[in-house]
């Protein structure tokens, strides 16, 4: 089917499968390009592309992408995070921190961390603009999402992101219905969960307008330990159909988290305490005012093991430093999104997408500080600060000293598509975001049962006091302010030929990547730690090294720079339809992360005639092939392909030796190839299943230097937290009355350290829906469904925060021996995986 016999269907199918196709793309721009992969549009389905119940879509881009849609995500458990909803696709491995979804997770696609996995929501995207972290707790209600897709190994032409080496994943916001309904659900289950979900649809109003807004709320206990995680939650969209396929929408959306910390153990610590070992539940503190110094919480002496801190003893309440008051992770996040689509004459598309975002973020945390500190004492040299008003300035008090994270981020895509004529389109796209990143640790008080004054410390102007030096000064542990901004344009050409059997897809993408730095704070050289004070220098060396009194550490002034990172990525696929029914493909991609803030942060130093230099490793770059097949029939979906990507200028922190520091620096390159495969079988008219599998094979080219003379022998391992082989299995059976569905994901081992000397087990995770429907009992629109997750119970190991080893390791590359044990925080560190959790929900519609 050509491209103008497509536009002719699209108009005559109102929501029909050009739309749902449109839906499952990026931005405005990438929806229309892409609607002219669809064939067969007349003939095919009525409500979009052929699907196997939403676990599988009939993809037409000729690369390796995977789609689960709404009809399959509303049977997984409500208020779930949008990523555990993809986890069946091939080539994805998620796993999260408990059952509901509020409590993050890791992400690896195709090994590639979520770090390097660009995350987009209507097209914007959602990566950390500082460090390229995704937050998977704070995604949008899953009730309001039309589909997820996973593009595995590549991106869209005109992704807005700087940092997707491993993929993407974008999720798509629901249209306004055309009728008008009132939406109500209400769920309960294990830990207390509760959690309500409401919204309305105010159905077609006058001149093409629809709009629904909604809202939610959920709370649940923590599994193990104290603590509890509760998240509300906003939405709305403003639809206007301006005909002939042309749109204005306008969405808004506000999420707010306040969430305790699971502890992370070490294997050690599962050994010795189990795995029900969390955060302690109480803080005893000592504020009576005394006139003689003290401590305001004295820890106990560690218990047996040499594994063990103060902190780590149940018994020991006095202990503050994981109290799970103060392990907690609250969360201010929210985004405007704006699209446009409008026809100009005949062959002209013109696309517009602007957005807003804001964050507002930290991770919790404490400190012991000395009333007599002398960055309390400040530019006078005074005595001290009295904080706990007993009257001298001789205690040493503990303070809530959260690192707190405020991104305030605008940027828009913007598309012209040229329909040269019935098989040939191209487009010229435009790419900017602009993100203001601004990273604080103002120090906060704390209540006398060890509990924050406010979860935002002393930025809050609500409830919380700020920790003020004698000058009147903030105290804080960090202070900078960095600019991240991305300019890119992009081409692409797409042509049909061989009687529309064959699909060319040629693109290229130009990011120019800028990062502006504001140290505000004295940086230790070499080294990330910083101070940030206002009190009186001893000296200067002749490089301009700075020396406070009372202490040998050599500082470098507050500072400014800028970097700058561009390339030109070719983003390239062809498909052929060899049969009715059968496609391969093949596609090549080139993709970049620029340094992240951090790296750049990193061990600044003065050269011998005081010249600034900071540390600037090259962008990671990918290179990634693969070659696919595709089979859709009207009940039988099933793909498949092979992949090899060449990983280049891996960053880690590692030794350098002429610094004689570490920093963040390019290791090498790491090879990558695997296998990923799914489908789904309409089996009968009531019962289908859907099965995936995946298979990934690492290797490190380089060894990680770890001194001036030792090296991690990291050549030849591969890669951390990402299993070999990952299967997924669901079968569901669905009548006019109910509906019963079963899933299975298997996990293999993954590696917890970079030499490969610690793995987890393999697990398999078994879930289970279950719906009974109301509308034969005159409840239109209504039903009740029975979630159950985990359902034998398995034991086992999700997040890994990874090291370099476990046990004692030879570090020395030559003949020699030279042994070291890693110890205390150098271990990696596990989280527990979330027993058999079971949840009741009732949906009702009027």
């Amino acid at each position: 089917m050509n491209f103008k016999r497509l536009v002719w269907a699209t108009t005559a199918l109102t929501g029909g499968l050009v739309l749902a196709t449109q839906a499952a793309a990026q931005s405005t721009g990438t929806q229309v390009q892409e609607s002219t992969e669809v064939e067969e549009v007349v003939v095919t389905a009525s409500r979009g592309l052929p699907t196997i119940e939403g676990t599988i879509v009939a993809e037409q881009a000729p690369k390796s992408r995977s789609t689960v849609t709404q009809e399959y995500i509303s049977t997984q458990t409500p208020g779930q995070t949008v990523i555990e909803t993809v986890n069946l696709i091939p080539g994805v491995s998620f796993t999260q921190s408990d059952a509901f979804g509020s409590s993050g997770g890791n992400l690896r696609l195709r090994s590639f961390d979520g770090n390097r996995v660009s995350l987009t929501f209507d097209g914007i995207p959602l990566n950390d603009t500082g460090n390229y972290a995704i937050f998977t707790n704070q995604q949008l209600d899953p009730e309001l999402i039309d589909r997820a897709v996973v593009n595995l190994g590549t991106t869209d032409v005109d992704s807005p992101t700087a940092s997707a080496t491993g993929g993407t994943i974008n999720y798509v916001t629901r249209r306004p219905s055309t009728d008008m309904s009132l939406m109500a659900q209400g769920s309960i289950g294990s830990e207390d969960y509760r959690r309500g979900f409401l919204m309305y649809d105010t159905g077609e109003l006058d001149a093409g307008l629809s709009a629904w807004l909604a809202g939610s709320w959920q709370a649940y206990d923590k599994f193990k330990g104290p603590g509890d995680l509760e998240k509300w939650q906003v939405n709305g969209r403003l639809f206007w159909d301006l005909g002939d396929g042309d749109f204005a929408s306008l969405a808004v959306h506000y999420n707010e988290n306040r969430n305790a910390f699971y502890r992370n153990l070490t294997m050690d610590q599962i050994d010795f305490y189990g795995l029900d070992f969390d955060n302690l539940g109480t803080c005893t503190r000592d504020t009576t005012p005394t006139p003689a110094g003290r401590t305001d919480d004295n820890e106990a002496p560690a218990g047996a093991g040499s594994f063990m801190t103060a902190s780590d003893n149940p018994a020991n309440p006095s202990s503050c430093t994981n109290f799970y008051g103060l392990r907690i992770n609250p969360s201010d996040t929210g985004n405007i999104r704006g699209q446009f689509r409008k026809a100009i004459g005949e062959h002209l598309i013109f696309t517009f997408d602007p957005y807003y975002q804001y964050v507002l973020a930290n991770g919790g945390g404490t400190t012991v500080v000395d009333e007599f500190d002398r960055r309390l004492r400040g530019a006078a040299v005074a005595p001290g600060v009295d904080l706990n008003d007993d009257g001298d300035v001789l205690d040493s008090v503990r303070l809530y000293t959260p690192n707190t994270t405020n991104t305030n981020r605008v940027g828009l895509t913007t598309s012209l598509i040229w329909n040269v004529n019935d098989s040939h389109r191209v487009r010229v796209a435009y790419t900017f975001d602009h993100g203001d990143h601004r990273q604080t640790g103002a120090f906060g008080f704390l209540s006398p049962e060890g509990h924050p004054e406010h979860v935002f410390g002393g930025i809050a102007g609500d409830g919380g006091r700020p920790v003020l030096t004698a000058d009147g000064d903030r105290l804080q542990g960090r202070n900078r302010h960095s600019i991240a901004e991305l300019s890119q344009w992009a081409l692409e050409y797409r042509g049909l030929f061989l009687d529309d059997r064959l699909t060319v897809v040629l693109g290229l993408r130009a990011p120019t990547f800028t990062r502006e730095l504001d140290q505000k704070c004295y940086s230790q050289s070499g080294s990330s730690n910083v101070r940030c004070t206002n009190e009186p220098i001893e000296g200067v060396s002749p490089e301009g090294y700075i020396d406070f009194f009372g202490s040998t550490t050599q500082y470098i002034a507050p500072y400014k720079a800028e970097f700058e990172y561009k390339d030109v990525l070719p983003n390239v696929g062809i498909s052929y339809r060899f049969t009715e029914n059968q496609v391969i493909y093949a596609s090549y991609a080139e993709g970049l992360s620029a340094p992240r803030t951090d790296n750049l942060y990193t061990g600044p130093r003065l050269s011998a005639t005081g010249d600034l230099l900071l540390t600037d490793p090259d962008p990671e770059t990918t290179q990634t092939y693969d070659l696919g097949w595709r089979y859709q029939g009207s009940r039988f979906i099933a793909n498949a392909a092979v992949w090899y990507t060449s990983y280049d200028n891996r960053i880690v922190s590692a030794f350098d030796e002429d610094l004689n520091s570490f920093v963040d620096r390019n290791i090498g390159a790491v090879e990558l190839w695997g296998f990923d495969g799914q489908a789904g079988f309409e089996v009968t008219e009531n019962l289908s299943v859907y099965v995936s599998a995946a298979y990934v094979e690492s290797e490190l080219q380089e060894d990680i230097q770890r001194s001036a003379t030792t090296f991690y022998p990291t050549k030849g391992k591969e890669m951390v937290e990402t299993p070999d082989w990952t299967f997924a299995f669901r079968g569901f059976y669905d009548t006019e009355w109910f509906s019963l569905g079963a899933q299975a994901k298997y996990t293999g081992e993954r590696w917890a350290t970079d030499v490969n000397d610690e793995k987890t087990d393999d697990f398999i995770l078994v879930d289970l829906d279950a719906r009974l429907k109301l509308d034969n009992f005159g409840w239109d629109g209504s039903y009740v469904q029975f979630n159950v997750r985990n359902v034998f119970d398995e034991e086992y190991l999700g997040n890994i925060s990874t090291r370099e080893a476990a046990n004692p390791v030879d570090v020395d590359p030559g003949p020699g021996v030279i042994i070291v044990t890693p110890t205390g925080g150098a271990l990696p560190n596990y989280a527990v995986g979330a027993p058999r959790t079971f949840m009741l929900t009732l949906r009702t519609r009027f």
